[in-house]
């Protein structure tokens, strides 16, 4: 199988490195720049393991003719990047590919769905940690469950596929037919989390420790459920504030990706997660205060990463 992975991300890099290194398929990794695109392709990409660093040299551009058409193209990009990639890789996807989304979230699949058709269209969540040290240089920060399916349900031969390859590179993957409820159960603990370390600072597991941000995360989970309830979605678990703050005391040492992002300076991914639920929410007449109180803020943050402190003022 032809495997395009489309961003060199933290997660990027990780798909890549490992199946290539795993599996007989064909690896190309994409890069929307070019400058970045030969920096990586220079050198073989670098991933620390907890059995030891990984060195794999991958196929990479920024592209995508030089990629052509290919059986399965993996979106690890930005959920702000979508829109544009699904137009920049049309020479990649052909009648016979399928385009699967391992992204954070909610919204990339409807706007895969416009782009290419449902019926190609694999949505799925990795609970896979990795943390990007440099160009092509990544940490796998810790294992979790990955899991995909098809919006209709439909355990396909193709679906089935996909997760062989991914659980024979080390993801073990599941498939579901119920990949919605996948999706919102992670985009829910996202919410209790993700947010909140952005503005804090503090890793995951340091948001139980005290009593002011373990309230604010329980309050940020429980406005999300009125959500899920309203739209009669079944998550995955049956208590999810317990959920969330045992997710956050199992990866209590993770740097979430959008903490990752504040530290760098980068755009987060706020609007496709607690921003979902605040416009989910305001569609069905739920107030979601904390939620958008977040969310505000952490637009905030982004909007003055360049602004320095008026020492005058002090």
């Amino acid at each position: 199988m032809k495997i395009a992975i489309v961003g060199p991300g933290a997660l990027g890099c990780l798909l890549a490195a490992l199946i290539k290194s795993r599996t007989k398929e064909e690896v190309w990794l994409l890069d929307k720049y070019e400058d970045r695109a030969k920096k990586i392709g220079s050198a073989p990409l670098k991933i620390d393991t907890a059995s030891g660093p990984l060195s794999v040299r991958v196929n990479i551009t920024h592209e995508p003719k030089e990629i052509g058409s290919c059986d399965l193209v993996i979106l690890a990009i930005k959920s702000y990047h979508t829109e544009e990639a699904c137009r920049g890789i049309k020479d990649m996807v052909s009648s016979a590919t399928h385009v699967l989304t391992l992204q954070n979230g909610i919204g990339n699949v409807q706007i895969l769905n416009d782009h290419f058709g449902e019926d190609r269209v694999i949505a799925g969540v990795t609970n896979h940690g990795s943390t990007l040290l440099g160009a092509g240089y990544a940490r796998h920060a810790g294992k979790g469950d990955t899991v995909i399916g098809r919006a209709d349900g439909r355990v396909l031969g193709i679906v089935r596929d996909v997760a062989a390859i991914l659980t024979k590179a080390g993801f073990e993957t599941k498939v579901s037919k119920d990949i919605e409820s996948v999706v919102w159960s992670k985009l829910v603990i996202n919410v209790g989390i993700n947010a909140l370390t952005a503005i804090t600072r503090l890793n995951n597991g340091r948001l139980i420790e005290y009593g002011g941000t373990r309230d604010v995360l329980r309050g940020t989970v429980q406005e999300a459920v009125k959500v899920v309830k309203r739209k009669r979605i079944k998550l995955g678990y049956d208590d999810p504030i317990q959920k969330v703050e045992s997710v956050a005391k199992a990866t209590a040492l993770n740097i979430s990706s959008m903490l990752q992002d504040v530290l760098n300076k980068k755009r987060t991914e706020i609007d496709f997660i607690n921003g979902a639920i605040v416009r989910q929410a305001k569609s069905l007449g739920i107030a979601t205060p904390i939620n958008e109180t977040l969310t505000n803020i952490v637009k905030t943050i982004e909007a003055s990463y360049d602004s320095s402190v008026n020492k005058a003022a002090l």
